[in-house]
């Protein structure tokens, strides 16, 4: 009994695993937002990291995460780095393309809890009176997140922490 037991665990982790093997090699989390600012305005808000504990999701997260700025004060070479608790982590974020009111792009490096290297764009449209922004963030899904994405669902999980930060930007943007 013990063995047939042991035959039916074995077949179904392996069958797990073989299944996690067929996941996409790359991921991709998106969320946008539409902002009754002008583009120029919510494109200084995000270009700028000592702006972002205004409305940066994981500053609430972990308020006395330890963090340092260096390179430009904003726009390409601007970086940020922090070391946190276990739900913020360890890491380095970089603009490495900054197109003024349209597009931020940035290389994120994460140490800890787990190693990750993504890139993480905001793209910004003028829409009449307000600027439609988009925050994504893609990158290489190895074996092992592949694996973690049987059991957690990393869009629904950074998807949120990208709604609440375009929330929180939408109302740093529309103060007056």
């Amino acid at each position: 009994m013990l063995k047939r037991i042991s035959i039916v665990v074995a077949v179904c982790v392996i069958s797990l695993l073989a299944y996690a093997a067929t996941k996409p090699d790359t991921f991709h989390v998106q969320r946008s937002a539409s902002i009754n600012a002008p583009p120029e305005k919510v494109f200084s808000i995000i270009d700028n990291f000592s702006q972002w504990p205004s409305w940066s999701p994981w500053e609430k997260i972990d308020p006395a995460m330890k963090k340092t700025l260096s390179g430009t004060a904003n726009g390409k070479g601007a970086v940020s780095e922090w070391d946190g608790n276990s739900e913020v982590g360890t890491g380095r974020i970089e603009i490495t393309e900054s197109t003024p009111s349209s597009k931020i792009t940035m290389k994120l490096d994460m140490l800890k809890p787990f190693e990750a290297h993504n890139i993480v764009e905001f793209t910004l449209a003028s829409n009449g009176g307000a600027t439609n922004v988009t925050w994504a963030m893609h990158g290489p899904s190895p074996y092992v997140a592949k694996v973690m994405s049987l059991f957690m669902d990393c869009d629904k999980m950074v998807g949120k922490q990208f709604e609440e930060g375009l929330a929180n930007l939408k109302t740093i943007a529309e103060k007056v």
